[in-house]
């Protein structure tokens, strides 16, 4: 079993809790069956029909099927094991955001040793760098916005940073292996795995066998611009605030499935703290003003983090395939390559070429 005790899993089904305490969960019980946590931060995977043929790897399977977050499987099938809480909204902001930073404090105090952290710089990261004692990396192609913002935050909390700096090679090295690990290759998951690929294996390749990320605070805690209006956003069918966090949180065990294994094949595990039970807890029972106001997102995060210079918390982030430039110099191998922009999906196109 990843990431818990069997016990612990046993307790949080004869219980109906779908959080018990810890930062996800996956593997077979002792009875045979299956079970993933309902955020799906761990993957697994079984062989279809043959839950006995399962693991974490899914190159290790020659059909593997990811078991759905929340879920339990056996020869029968999938079953739904736990749903997402939807509480009711904190009354009272002060509150609210102090639960936000009991949580996250507790659950990155709480991280064992000092592993090395994914740094850019934002206010998520900074939070690690903050309260964890391992060396900070970020990772981008010369110039990005990553790390320059890395190198200003990291100066801002007398921390010192380790640039990863990208190269084209880098690019054309690392995507079939991402692919290989991942069972992905369209544009997106490859942009968003390739940074976090390259920096931890440099982190791997310092000695240190695992990532502390900031994965799961935008979803959680309104870090999307996409949820302030959602309304008139045509990529959520939500209408509210809250609604459309609650969507894009169920977004999550895809993602978290690309991640972990984009980082466990670069040579480390990840780190989560962001995603500890605590915080979701919380994070579930943010009120709509403490997500997003107006142009300001992560609102009760950014009140919560006041451990952190002003300067961070004040602080917007570019999504990682942008912030590190990768997303362009994709496009402009694919172009380097033939793959012209005219020409349908040529950045998928091109990283097909690389693997085959």
């Amino acid at each position: 079993m990843q990431g818990a005790d069997r016990a612990v899993v046993r307790a949080a089904l004869d219980a109906d809790d779908p959080l018990p305490g810890t930062v996800g969960f996956a593997g077979a019980l002792d009875d045979g069956r299956l079970v993933r946590d309902v955020l799906g931060r761990y993957p697994i995977f079984s062989e279809p029909g043959d839950p006995a043929a399962h693991s974490p790897d899914p190159t290790d399977l020659s059909e593997p099927t990811p078991v759905p977050a929340g879920h339990l499987r056996d020869e029968d099938g999938d079953t739904r094991a736990w749903t997402l809480p939807d509480p009711e909204p904190y009354a009272e902001s002060g509150r609210a955001v102090e639960a936000v930073r009991a949580a996250i404090t507790d659950a990155v105090d709480g991280v064992d040793g000092a592993p090395a952290v994914a740094f850019s710089g934002g206010v998520d990261s900074s939070v690690l760098a903050a309260r964890t004692d391992g060396p900070l990396f970020v990772g981008g192609f010369e110039d990005s916005h990553d790390v320059e913002a890395a190198r200003s935050a990291a100066a801002a909390l007398d921390r010192e940073v380790r640039v990863v700096e990208f190269t084209h090679a880098d690019i054309e090295r690392a995507v079939p292996e991402i692919v290989a690990a991942t069972g992905r290759s369209n544009p997106m998951d490859v942009g968003i795995a390739l940074p976090l690929y390259l920096v931890g294996e440099r982190a791997a390749a310092a000695g240190y066998d695992r990532l502390a990320v900031g994965q799961g605070a935008d979803e959680l805690l309104g870090g999307y611009a996409k949820v302030a209006n959602p309304a008139e956003d045509d990529r959520l069918e939500a209408d509210t605030v809250r609604g459309a966090t609650r969507e894009v949180v169920g977004s999550l065990p895809a993602q978290l499935e690309r991640d972990v294994l984009a980082l466990r094949a670069a040579g480390v595990e990840p780190v989560a703290p962001l995603l500890d039970d605590r915080v979701v807890a919380a994070a579930l029972r943010l009120p709509a003003e403490l997500l997003v106001d107006g142009d300001e997102r992560k609102v009760a995060l950014r009140r919560a983090a006041d451990f952190l210079p002003a300067e961070i918390r004040r602080r917007d982030k570019k999504a990682v395939q942008y912030g590190s430039l990768v997303a362009r110099e994709l496009d402009r191998l694919a172009r380097q390559a033939g793959f012209k922009r005219r020409m349908d999906d040529h950045v998928g196109r091109y990283i097909d070429s690389l693997v085959e």
